[in-house]
């Protein structure tokens, strides 16, 4: 029998896979690109599944199970930082995990994010004021149409709100990401509303990463954005919209927003609630395999015998209606193998 990619995903969905192959080291993890480069095969690669939207027809080629476990720790010249280098197949909140405990500063604020570490530069990863690009120092990626491994510096990945260099396109494989972190007990200064007073700091104030790793896990639980596999609200790709940006004078009255360089941020939470799709959507219009979640309507759910097909149905009725109230258009911000919304 072929192997699902709904066993592979957090959606638990998505049809067949041709072939299946597992990465346990990055030498492995190029040779098997490169081989299936050459020979004409298609490559998708997976690695914790969780920002995947993929067809119910699955996928004709390979797939490559990304599970690189490396880890390496060096200090900088000064001593007062540590430079981490993560192979892509180390899982992202161990990772965290592991800097809150070592005292490494920087990441405690992006704690519970699913997926692993070589898929966090790819949408520029990032919660509660903080992303990967604050503390990325360097990365090593394989570029498909050359077949050269090449070290990159952050001023090339393109960095943006959640996008970067490789977010729409399937030419490079990030093999490992080195973050630089200041050697502290404290995480950076806390400018998110909900996290510092949760925290009982002022926003701009610093607080000790251990109680922001704890209070955001508290929180992301609170919304379904900690996998449980007995929760159906945590069987999502998290956020399926991406926050908007507008022009500024375009912000519909009473949403919340953002000043970002020139353009404003609108919230798609929002959005979505004041367009007529509370929590729990779906699963009162007979829609009850895909719903919203009932946590967090920025989360299209699985129930539990869902098809990819009817998510997207879902998510063109949320987008549309959306569009139609606001005239704001949401994308995804999930990736969409063999689908379009």
């Amino acid at each position: 029998m072929p192997e699902l990619l709904a066993d592979l995903t957090t959606l638990r969905l998505g049809g067949p896979a041709a072939r299946v192959a597992t990465a346990v080291g990055t030498a492995e993890l190029v040779e098997l690109v490169r081989d299936a480069d050459a020979a004409g095969d298609p490559v998708l690669i997976v690695g914790g599944g969780s920002n995947l939207v993929v067809s119910d027809d699955g996928w004709p080629g390979l797939v490559v199970l990304v599970r690189s476990p490396g880890l390496t720790a060096d200090a900088d010249e000064s001593g007062e930082h540590v430079l981490v280098t993560a192979e892509a197949g180390v899982v992202w909140d161990s990772l965290v995990a592991q800097s809150v405990a070592e005292e490494w500063s920087g990441l405690a604020s992006m704690s519970g994010i699913p997926g692993l570490t070589g898929a966090t530069p790819v949408q520029n990863v990032g919660a509660y004021g903080s992303e990967v690009a604050d503390v990325i120092s360097g990365l090593t990626v394989l570029d498909r149409q050359t077949g050269e491994v090449e070290a990159w510096g952050p001023e090339r990945c393109g960095f943006g709100f959640r996008t970067s260099a490789f977010k729409h396109t399937d030419r490079y494989v990030v093999l490992d990401v080195t973050f630089r972190l200041l050697r502290s007990p404290d995480a950076p200064p806390v400018h998110y509303l909900e996290l510092a007073r949760r925290l009982g700091v002022e926003p701009g104030d610093p607080a000790p990463s251990a109680a922001v790793r704890d209070t955001v896990l508290l929180l992301r639980a609170g919304k379904g954005m900690v996998l449980d596999a007995a929760d159906h609200d945590t069987w999502s790709v998290g956020s399926f919209f991406v926050n908007p940006f507008v022009a500024p004078g375009a912000v519909p009255d009473g949403c919340p927003s953002w000043a970002v360089d020139d353009r404003i941020k609108l919230s798609a939470a929002w959005l979505i609630e004041n367009a007529g799709f509370g929590k729990g959507f779906g699963l009162d219009v007979g829609r009850g395999s895909i719903a919203l979640s009932t946590k967090h309507t920025l989360a299209l759910t699985n129930r539990g015998d869902a098809t990819t097909t009817e998510l997207l149905e879902l998510a063109r009725v949320i987008r549309d209606g959306v569009e139609a109230r606001f005239g704001v258009r949401l994308r995804p911000e999930a990736h969409l193998v063999g689908v379009e919304l």
